[in-house]
């Protein structure tokens, strides 16, 4: 699952994940992605972390609060690497942190590596 307020980022991952055989849903905030995921099960959520109605601090807050995606990977793709917002990253629960603008080689490893 990809969320991110920014369709152009969206589509992107959307299309590599896809081309690498990855069946993928977007979303474009935490809400929307909640909601969806009462239809889809993921196997890993990258969030972006700055978004309209819910953050994706709070949606990994809620996501490891509830038992159908307390262990899931979850990766944080945002342009802020401070050591500040990392921390709260590794705080709420967030798997790893990738930093925009990113390859998709590098995406794609990062995703192999914590993928169960």
């Amino acid at each position: 699952m990809i969320v991110d307020d920014s369709r152009t980022i969206r589509n992107f991952l959307k299309n590599i994940l896809q081309e690498s055989g990855y069946n993928v849903c977007s979303a474009e905030d935490g809400l929307d992605a909640l909601e969806k995921l009462e239809m889809f099960d993921p196997n890993i959520i990258i969030t972006d972390l700055n978004m309209p109605r819910m953050d994706g601090l709070e949606l990994v807050k809620k996501l490891r609060s509830g038992p159908k995606t307390q262990y899931l990977p979850i990766l944080f793709l945002t342009t802020e690497g401070g050591l500040e917002v990392r921390k709260k990253g590794r705080e709420s629960g967030a798997t790893g942190w990738l930093l925009k603008p990113f390859n998709a080689e590098r995406l794609l490893e990062t995703i192999e590596r914590v993928l169960p």
